[in-house]
């Protein structure tokens, strides 16, 4: 043996006969000693265990609301799927089969049942695995996962004894009932006796039969295992030993038990999936900001009810998903009819925001068709090309420049070396015409030479810092020839801030949506006001020669359909935009009360759409419709207009069959020609 393993052995037992020298000399201090430890062992756990206020929340708790600014709920932010319902309005029948089941002495006990315990842990010892958890103490482990664990230890146990000592001191026995059944999960996003009873019979708790109570608390000891859909054989077995346990503590005649366990299971299963709201994807937007502000003022959104109001227009926000659903639903068609056989269907996206210019005040967002199967907002997340509609910044930089509207280039081929040899060549759909062109009509016609021969005297660098200043601030721009084309992947968020900023006088306005948080009484903690940067991102001049060059891509220019097919007189300014092979279709429209733009493209950018896939035929429909539905319910003042004078549109020729009610002549010729045929009849 090694001298070290030698000396550590005498060392061990001389300790040893000195330690049972002491036994046998005091032997009461030693018989006292093993409880000592075990009591300080608990003494130190108990801050380590949920405190008294913590209980009394967790009962209390509720969810904060997401309101938008009319008072319109869009959202509430719970802790989980559960309606919460009193104990009488749970049937009596839950009760009875979980005290039989789970805890039949539940109501002789202070939390802990001494005997259930040592039952327990003799069949422990004896190799068979039991629990011997009371309700309060399960309770205690479904309130508390946290701070109490689930790993089968010492330790978990006594902090779940403390913790349900603790419950017992809070709550009556009929609290901890609710509260256990209130809180208890049964799969399917399903938490609670009320949204169990729904999701497995379609009915309330209070209605639940004997048979439907027995199967819902015989989950309870394996709710997977248990599970009456996947695996009903188990499910039916576990419900007839809960009917059988009623029957032996008095709960149920036992003359109906053999009847009742040949009953099979009647299921009417059906997931109940939680209200998404009228603007879900604000609720997402919202929720992480929303957690870190409330942890940095000691509130829980979950727990704390409070009152989150948002700058949401509901009437507009509805207004925004009707839009989207019926052009995304008519752009489908289309899509699917371009689809080759045997290939995978491909379900076209869309992102729509409107904002009010003025404040930076966020009036709806629509972050895709349908938010139960795509939660990718295509707002705030997806960074696509943005096309044509980049171009204005191209345009206001020019005029920040000195150049004006009416500045000429020759519409003709171009050919921009972008160095390392590359030459970029950008054409437009209709050959060059080899005559000046103004640059009103190179933005209002959506001239690609016209755009790159600017864009080549004032430097992209320019264009780039213009794009920023206005709202283009979280996506990187390249800064090469191309941009000017839209070439950079950006936001939609950050293409309708940007537009804003231009509507806004130059002025730009970080994006709000929320105005204020009340607590659940209703007393206000904190306002939000819009923050005006102190200088502007563009000189007020030249934003308005930009928004009067503007309004000419919808008077005369690509977003005429504007005029013609929604019939909006207003004063309106924008752009279309349409990435290469039709991948993305964008358009923005300016009014001084609201600034509105949409995006419609596939998932997957290198799919493409048809020649329908235009901004002007995909995207524009949906602004259109927001804006007109506006105008018409007079949300927004049709008189509004920007500050600089503008040319009167032509409004929009009669109906046929109003200018055929208009014509004095038509109307005596039918008049005569009835009359021919009164008398021939």
């Amino acid at each position: 043996m090694p001298p070290i393993l030698q000396r550590a052995t005498s060392f061990a037992s001389v300790q040893f006969h000195r330690l049972v020298s002491l036994l046998r000399q005091y032997p009461v201090r030693a018989a006292l000693a093993l409880p000592a430890l075990m009591l300080l062992y608990v003494l130190v756990l108990i801050p380590f265990t949920p405190g008294i206020g913590d209980l009394r929340k967790a009962k209390s708790e509720t969810p904060s609301v997401l309101l938008a600014s009319n008072g319109t709920v869009l959202a509430e932010y719970r802790r989980s799927n559960r309606r919460w319902v009193t104990l009488d309005k749970i049937s009596p029948h839950v009760v009875h089969a979980l005290i039989s089941t789970e805890d039949h002495r539940f109501y002789q006990h202070h939390g802990i049942d001494l005997r259930r315990t040592a039952g327990a842990l003799v069949s422990t010892l004896s190799g068979e695995l039991q629990g011997g958890s009371t309700i309060t103490q399960q309770l205690a482990r479904n309130l508390y996962p946290e701070e109490i664990g689930r790993a089968a230890t010492i330790t978990r146990k006594v902090k779940e004894a403390i913790t349900a000592l603790k419950i017992e001191a809070v709550y009556s026995k009929d609290e901890i009932l609710e509260t256990y059944l209130n809180t208890v999960p049964f799969l399917y996003n399903a938490f609670g006796i009320e949204m169990a009873a729904r999701t497995y019979f379609d009915k309330s708790a209070d209605k639940l039969d004997v048979l439907e109570s027995a199967t819902l608390i015989g989950m309870l000891k394996g709710t997977s295992y248990y599970n009456p859909v996947l695996n009903p054989d188990r499910a039916r077995k576990r419900r007839n030993l809960v009917l059988g346990q009623m029957a032996k503590h008095g709960k149920l005649d036992p003359a109906r038990l053999d009847a009742l366990e040949k009953r099979p299971l009647r299921l009417d299963f059906e997931r109940q999936v939680e209200p998404l709201g009228i603007a879900p994807h604000v609720a997402q937007h919202l929720r992480k900001w929303l957690i870190a502000w409330a942890d940095s003022k000691g509130y829980d959104i979950h727990a704390d009810g409070l009152r989150v109001r948002t700058t949401i227009d509901a009437n507009i926000q509805k207004l925004a998903n009707q839009a989207v659903a019926r052009q995304l639903a008519q752009l489908q068609k289309l899509a699917d009819g371009q689809r080759k056989a045997g290939a995978e269907r491909a379900l076209l996206q869309a992102g729509f925001l409107a904002l009010d210019p003025r404040s930076g005040a966020v009036r709806a967002w629509v972050g895709s068709r349908d938010f139960a199967q795509e939660q990718f907002d295509h707002v705030s997340q997806a960074r696509r090309q943005p096309g044509s509609t980049f171009k204005p910044f191209v345009y206001g930089a020019a005029f920040m420049q000195g150049l004006s509207p009416s500045y000429a280039f020759i519409d003709q081929p171009v050919a921009i070396s972008s160095g390392g040899g590359d030459v970029w060549s950008p054409s437009d759909a209709t050959p060059p015409t080899g005559q000046p062109t103004t640059l009103r009509d190179g933005l209002v016609y959506s001239k690609n030479t016209i755009t790159a021969q600017l864009v080549q005297k004032i430097g992209p660098a320019s264009v780039g810092q213009l794009a920023q200043a206005l709202g283009v601030r979280q996506s990187k721009l390249d800064l090469v020839p191309s941009l000017a084309l839209g070439t950079s992947p950006v936001t939609l968020l950050e293409m309708v801030a940007a537009y804003g900023s231009i509507a806004n006088g130059g002025h730009y306005l970080l994006p709000v949506l929320v105005a204020s948080v009340e607590d659940h009484q209703g007393k206000l903690l904190e306002t939000f006001a819009p923050v005006r940067e102190p200088s502007p991102a563009m000189p007020r001049a030249d934003s308005l020669t930009l928004v009067d060059v503007m309004r000419g891509v919808i008077d005369q220019g690509t977003g005429s359909a504007i005029r013609q097919r929604y019939g909006i007189q207003a004063d309106v300014a924008g752009k279309t935009g349409t990435t290469q092979d039709n991948t993305d279709g964008w358009f923005i429209m300016m009014n001084p009360q609201l600034v509105a733009g949409a995006r419609v493209g596939f998932n997957d950018n290198s799919a493409t759409m048809g020649n329908w896939g235009q901004g002007a035929r995909s995207a524009l429909p949906m602004v259109g419709e927001v804006f007109q539905g506006a105008f018409r319910n007079r949300w927004l003042d049709q008189n509004a207009e920007f500050d600089i004078p503008r040319r009167r549109p032509t409004p929009p020729p009669a109906p046929p069959q109003q200018q055929q009610r208009n014509d004095p002549l038509a109307d005596i010729v039918n008049g005569l020609f009835g009359k021919i045929l009164k008398q021939l009849q």
